[in-house]
């Protein structure tokens, strides 16, 4: 998640803190609203190893063929 926080820094100019509370709002949102088998799944992702990673098990999460 690191990897994230740091990207929304950079992205839109605000501290790496302010960053980390916008990325933990979104998750948390998100955790929310998906159906419990993917929002277990969601902490998993972000630990992943990039965005690679993220991407391609976001893809499996929402059935795309990898």
């Amino acid at each position: 998640m690191d990897e994230l926080i740091k990207l929304v820094s950079k992205k839109i100019g605000v501290s790496e803190a302010q960053a980390k509370q916008a990325v933990d709002t979104v998750v948390d949102f998100l955790k929310k609203k998906l159906p419990a088998p993917i929002a277990s799944q969601i902490d998993g992702i972000l630990a992943g190893s990039g965005p690679a990673a993220a991407a391609q098990a976001l893809g499996g999460l929402l059935g795309k063929k990898k």
